[in-house]
């Protein structure tokens, strides 16, 4: 990215030098300026940067295979989340979502009210929870640890206080307890 950023720079001045030093009148140097620099230049930079915009964000796409499911539904001012029990029934958790170390889950995002923002900032992207509809979000802790997420979309006067806990356990070691924090069974 500094890389890329340097170069810019480094053009832009090359191309203010040429502009100084133009020959005003010959109309070679309009010429010059909108096929050599204006496409000549622009094309391949937003070419490199578009493929690389869409590498990386393919990989937060959620695809048909066996990963986790989990669904996260926002409502002013609280996440509430669906997900697989210790005996592998659904179950219903409030500000808590408990997923394996090491593989990836796919967040089901959807709001009751207004639009919030579903955002774990050292697990990845931000995905926004919007009434009426359901965006799916690829996530995966690399390591076991606690992990804090945040609606990063102000909704309201209460939007400070809502957060909420990834706890990403060891898949070889027995599940945390989670009894402390299921509301109730979730019907599936």
């Amino acid at each position: 990215m500094l890389i890329g950023g340097g170069l810019i720079t480094l053009m832009i001045c090359v191309m203010l030098v040429l502009a100084i030093r133009a020959r005003a009148g010959s109309g070679r140097g309009e010429r010059f300026w909108i096929w050599g620099w204006g496409l000549g230049f622009s094309l391949p930079v937003l070419t490199i940067l578009v493929g690389f915009s869409l590498w990386i964000g393919e990989r937060m796409l959620a695809r048909a295979d066996d990963a986790l499911r989990v669904e996260a539904h926002a409502a002013r001012w609280d996440w509430e989340f669906v997900q697989p029990g210790p005996d592998g029934q659904p179950v219903r958790t409030e500000t808590t979502l408990f997923v394996p170390a090491g593989s990836s889950f796919d967040v089901f995002i959807s709001s009751e009210d207004v639009i919030h923002s579903f955002w774990v900032p050292q697990l990845g992207g931000k995905m926004d929870a919007v009434p009426g509809h359901v965006n799916v979000h690829r996530l995966r802790a690399d390591a076991p640890g606690t992990y804090e997420g945040l609606c990063a979309e102000f909704c309201g006067v209460g939007h400070p206080f809502m957060r909420f806990t990834v706890i990403a356990y060891d898949p070889a070691a027995p599940m945390p307890d989670m009894s402390e924090y299921i509301i109730e069974d979730a019907q599936p």
